[in-house]
């Protein structure tokens, strides 16, 4: 193993350690900002309510006491297990758990029937132990014969008391699942937001990042062309020379103001910008463009989509293509508007190296924002050779029709 792959692997071993403990403090936070209780600790001075039992074992009052003494101790003892191991998903849901509280229930029932009184309270206990375990249908299945079960024991030895300690034993059932419940919903829905905020940045990045892969492979490619081509005419011709340089400085000025203007996320595309470029770009590339429009005005939306496969599909011809002429048509319908770009050139090896099917980084993330508009994108190998790029979009009325003023404006621009 070299020295680099020895360096990647424990580099990566020290960025998992990073993410594991961000996990746990985030966990502990988690826990402290929930609602109700936290841990086994809080249900424990509930245990508070067995002292009159105590008293009765140390005042002599028990009959077999070494009987009552040990299902005291055995009782608290998995009351204990069980509070503590509720607040575990994994523990509360395992058999053990479930074992503890069936021999809860037998002490229960043991201590109370047996002894009576101040034994009796042991019931209200074992529903509150059953609260923060059972939840749902299971509560409703446990809670209502043991509701009857405590009732009927309470009442051969309290008459009417029974019913207190009945009440008692549902009511702190029923409250410390509905407090332990909504606690877990709680953590569960903070959880949810904090990946769905994940997603959200996730999405913006991607968003982002297929952003400046449209405005910097066209501009840079457009630069590089112009620098080739002022490179060449510097020997024969100084003044077309500088006039490409010229150019290389427009378009950089004009890189940096979309770049501004796609951080802030406040970038409009205007398609005859686009198109205007596009012929700028194609011709220093020494490739014949040939622009087409007709139709009625689109609106800024559609503009603004068919701006970005302009700049797309026009790069991979500056780039890949190898064409001598390209051809860009709009053409608009009331209903749907057509773009076709189609050059003579390699055909599919006129793709992005890289791609798959004819399809680049850039073909793919503009296939999936016309998608999102309602329309297509398909991208392949033209009938008569070379590489054929074609967008249909909706008009949507609604959002994406043209102002009055601008309408009117382009209406009297055209000729009659």
């Amino acid at each position: 193993m070299t020295e680099d792959a020895t360096t990647t692997r424990r580099g990566r071993a020290k960025a998992r350690r990073r993410q594991a403990r961000a996990v746990r403090r985030e966990a502990r936070a988690v826990r402290r900002r929930r609602p109700g209780p936290t841990s086994g600790f809080a249900m424990l001075p509930w245990l508070l309510l067995g002292l009159g039992s105590f008293s009765n074992l140390v005042q002599g009052e028990t009959p077999n006491p070494w009987f009552g003494g040990i299902g005291l101790f055995v009782f608290n003892s998995l009351y204990i297990s069980v509070v503590f191991r509720a607040f575990h998903p994994m523990a509360r849901n395992s058999a053990a758990t479930w074992w503890s509280l069936a021999g809860m229930a037998v002490m229960t029932f043991g201590l109370g029937g047996a002894y009576g009184g101040s034994w009796l309270l042991f019931f209200p206990l074992f529903g509150l132990a059953c609260g923060t375990v059972l939840r749902g249908r299971n509560l409703a299945l446990v809670g209502a014969p043991l509701t009857v079960a405590v009732a009927v024991v309470a009442a051969v030895h309290d008459g009417w008391g029974a019913v207190t300690i009945a009440y008692g034993t549902v009511i702190s059932m029923l409250v410390t699942a509905a407090i332990l419940a909504l606690s877990e919903t709680v953590v569960e829905l903070h959880s949810t937001r904090q990946e769905l905020a994940r997603s959200a940045v996730e999405e913006e990045r991607l968003r982002f990042s297929r952003d400046l892969h449209d405005l910097l492979g066209h501009t840079l490619s457009v630069i590089v062309v112009k620098s080739e081509a002022a490179r060449r005419l510097a020997p024969r011709d100084m003044d077309a020379a500088l006039e490409q340089v010229t150019d290389i400085e427009s378009v950089g000025r004009q890189a940096l103001r979309e770049i501004r203007e796609a951080v802030t996320g406040y970038r409009d595309s205007s398609l005859s910008t686009e198109l205007d470029r596009a012929r700028s770009a194609l011709t220093a590339a020494g490739i014949e463009p040939v622009v087409r429009q007709s139709g009625p005005p689109l609106g800024p939306r559609t503009e603004a989509l068919l701006g970005w496969v302009v700049r797309e599909a026009v790069t991979n011809a500056v780039r890949h293509s190898g064409a001598t002429r390209c051809e860009i048509t709009v053409h608009g319908a009331p209903e749907q508007v057509r773009l076709v770009i189609t050059d003579d050139g390699r055909g599919v090896r006129s793709a992005p190296a890289g791609g798959t099917g004819g399809r680049g980084t850039g073909l793919r993330g503009l296939t999936e924002r016309l998608a999102a508009a309602g329309g297509s994108l398909e991208a392949g190998p033209a009938p008569r050779g070379g590489f054929r790029v074609t967008a249909v979009l909706p008009v949507d009325p609604a959002t994406d029709a043209p102002t009055d003023a601008a309408a009117s404006l382009m209406e009297s621009e055209r000729p009659a």
